[in-house]
């Protein structure tokens, strides 16, 4: 029994630009037989036959079919189409250029279970100017555009976490060498009262020795004056 295959679609309109005037069409179908592929597009329609599955890894063959006449008409020698192990990818040119969106897929304006809106491409009308262009799944991260992983290059900007070489001026942790002050903590290891000494007698602190020099007597240095001597009251 023939069955019909998930259709998935969304859309980009253009009045300028004809790469951005298209329909995004994907054959939801995994494990297509090339060999059984039969693919048609006209103006107007579009018709695919095609059994997928693989008995030999116990993955079920059934045969999907499906058609279908558009809303407006394409462009055949201007679409594309990509065969995945996923989906049979479809990117069809529309004939007119307008800026308005198709209102449907199809001609007739019915119910299709099969058909479904795709909403990992969908953008809205007036919202498609800033959208990424949708790309096949089996194609990879950006898929094409991939190259565009050149702008990872940017991520070179993460060179500038070669600023990070201004962690270089982490080489005033160097003024962590002023921890070597901490070095002075090696004071602790010396006799304090030695090294005083050794200052006072080169001049840089007070001295033991004889008092008797120029310098003047600090009367403020003499301590409080000595008590007069009174006599007992009687």
């Amino acid at each position: 029994m023939v069955q019909h295959p998930e259709v998935l679609w969304a859309q980009r309109s253009s009045e300028t630009d004809p790469a951005k005037n298209v329909l995004f069409v994907t054959i939801n179908l995994p494990d297509i037989q090339e060999n059984t592929l039969d693919y048609k597009l006209t103006p107007t329609s579009i018709s695919v036959k095609a059994k997928a599955g693989d008995a030999s890894k116990k993955i079920e063959e059934k045969e999907f079919a499906f058609d279908l006449d558009f809303y407006a008409e394409v462009i055949p020698e201007e679409s594309s189409q990509k065969l995945t192990s996923r989906s049979f990818y479809l990117v069809l040119r529309k004939k007119e250029a307008k800026a308005e969106y198709w209102p449907r897929l199809t001609k007739e304006k019915v119910k299709n279970a099969f058909l479904k809106t795709d909403f990992s491409k969908w953008v809205d009308e007036d919202e498609q100017d800033g959208a990424i262009e949708p790309v096949d799944d089996d194609m990879g991260p950006m898929g094409d555009m991939g190259g565009m992983g050149g702008m990872g290059g940017m991520g070179g900007m993460g060179g500038m976490g070669g600023m990070g070489g201004m962690g270089g001026m982490g080489g005033m942790g160097g003024m962590g060498g002023m921890g070597g002050m901490g070095g002075m903590g090696g004071m602790e290891g010396m006799d304090f009262e030695k090294m005083m000494a050794q200052m006072g007698q080169s001049g840089a602190g007070p001295s033991d020795g004889d008092d008797s020099g120029d310098h003047e007597d600090d009367s403020d240095d003499d301590g409080p004056p000595p008590l007069e001597d009174t006599e007992p009251s009687k």
